[in-house]
């Protein structure tokens, strides 16, 4: 654990602190802006990738303010997204939040989502330098809820505050346009005592800055942005980063011995600590042109990938530990899931004669593949997997149009029952090895039926394998790639996934 205490600083010439450039974490910058009583201080802790944020000053309000600030300078759009607890019980009006800010004037054009001493959660703004904050009449008669996750987001000149409860899905609490905050803002985290002579003291945690794209980013053409891979527990909800890269990688597999992740990197699969560190390159022979449908059966000896050999996607398994890897079917054919049994493999495939992409399912010892789905021209079927006692395939569907959902049958292709009736888009249902759940990926309803694109904002979901509503287990901006194959850890307490972001401009 590193400490940092920040010096408070007064230059005459200067209207505010000037900012440090000592790293905290992610953010670059750290000050107190409108001098407040006490100088404010900040921990991050590179273990448990957690931030504790003290501060004081006299408000975030009227014509100036006060408080602490962990910011970086971020051109053009992004999302920044954190939870967010107070420690201790004290002023009711002390605020914790994500704030974008023209300066470190005190009377900067500002804005920003903050949850209240008393459970107030507000979006906030000042339109122009000076002027008078401003807050929506519904913030101050919302109800004191206790928002556990806030985020803020940036859309041209128009920003908009979401908070939610652990568990539930984003609520919009503001939205405003601000022409005079500047292409390049000050953006970051911040605590505000309310109490000048008082330090209050926050943890923030799921720290995450992505800068997104427009609907007409081209990946092939303009580079595809930035990969994270994260692991998180399902319990506390806690995420860590393990490892970064500018360009792309994709769906992690967790290992069968419970300290390495398998992952799709540059046609390649390469594994790498559950801690994060060195990563190694598996060896797959020949096929050398890998996609991101990769799963390892489950005895933990064999795995199956899809690879185009210049034909399309085919499939082909090999032993685990590498080899030459052996053809199973025909193009055009997309792995998905093994049998319990280790000896078939479920799979999505388009086929001559037939409309659409269906389900099918092989033998490794090759035979017939039999189908087990009949799609109409309109629908489609993705993301089969079985579950670990072999009893039902789970996969999505968009049978009854509307939205895509989550969807289970027989292994015979029998007694297909929908299983999610939401307004989300939930695509590739991953069931935990011991049985008792399903996570799985959520697109707004605003996507375009039938397609998981990448760079969008999306949430992972759990949902109980014996019935229940799901509950969000991570907000984050992703899509294709995030969580395309099962990347359940074996104690069924951790998920793998990746996230994506580009650079500030």
């Amino acid at each position: 654990m590193t400490k940092f205490v920040f010096p408070f600083l007064f230059f005459c010439l200067s209207y505010g602190t000037r900012a440090q450039e000592d790293s905290i974490g992610i953010f670059q910058y750290h000050t107190d802006i409108g001098h407040p009583k006490n100088a404010g201080s900040g921990i991050y802790n590179s273990n448990t990738q957690t931030y504790t944020i003290k501060g004081s000053g006299y408000n975030i309000w009227g014509h100036r303010d006060e408080f602490h600030y962990l910011y970086n300078k971020l051109k053009g759009n992004f999302i920044v997204t954190a939870n967010f607890e107070f420690s201790g019980l004290n002023e009711i009006h002390r605020k914790i939040g994500w704030m974008a800010r023209a300066s470190e004037a005190d009377n900067a054009v500002m804005v920003g989502g903050f949850l209240h001493g008393d459970g107030l959660t507000a979006g906030q703004w000042r339109e122009r330098k000076g002027a008078d904050m401003q807050t929506p009449f519904d913030n101050i008669s919302a109800p004191k809820r206790f928002y556990q996750v806030i985020q803020l987001e940036r859309r041209g000149n128009k920003f908009i505050v979401r908070a939610a409860q652990s568990g539930e899905p984003f609520e919009e609490i503001s939205s405003k346009e601000l022409k005079f905050m500047p292409d390049e803002a000050l953006v970051g985290i911040v605590i505000c005592s309310h109490d000048e002579n008082t330090i209050e003291s926050a943890k923030v945690w799921n720290v995450r800055i992505d800068q997104p794209v427009d609907d007409t980013y081209n990946p092939k053409k303009q580079g595809w942005l930035g990969c994270r891979m994260e692991t998180m527990n399902i319990f506390n909800g806690k995420r860590k980063i393990i490892y970064e890269k500018d360009s792309r990688f994709e769906a992690p597999n967790w290992m069968p011995n419970g300290k390495n992740l398998l992952f799709n990197m540059d046609g390649s699969l390469y594994t790498i600590p559950k801690e994060g560190g060195a990563i190694k390159k598996i060896n797959t022979g020949s096929a050398n042109n890998l996609n991101n449908d990769h799963c390892i059966s489950f005895d933990g000896k064999m795995l199956g990938i899809s690879h185009d050999d210049g034909k399309g996607s085919r499939i082909f398994v090999l032993p685990l530990e590498g080899g030459e890897p052996n053809p199973i079917t025909e193009a055009p054919s997309y792995l998905h899931g093994w049998s319990p049994n280790n000896k078939e493999l479920v799979y999505v495939a388009k086929r001559k004669g037939v409309a659409g992409y269906n389900i099918y399912k092989k033998s490794i010892k090759k035979g017939k593949e039999i189908k087990l789905t009949s799609s109409k021209k309109y629908e489609h079927v993705d993301g089969c997997e079985y579950a670990p006692d072999g009893k039902y395939i789970y996969y999505n569907g968009s049978k009854n149009g509307g939205t895509m959902q989550l969807w289970r049958m027989k292994p015979d292709g029998s007694n297909k029952e929908q299983l999610t009736f939401d307004e989300y888009n939930d695509w590739f249902p991953h069931i935990s090895p011991d049985g008792k759940w399903i996570a799985f990926i959520s697109f707004m309803p605003d996507i375009k039926l039938n397609s998981h694109p990448s760079f969008k904002q999306v949430m992972l979901r759990l949902m109980p394998v014996s019935g229940g509503a799901p509950r969000v287990l991570a907000y984050l901006y992703g899509g294709q790639g995030t969580i395309n194959v099962n990347s359940w850890a074996p104690n069924s307490e951790y998920i793998s996934f990746v996230s994506n972001s580009g650079k500030s401009k």
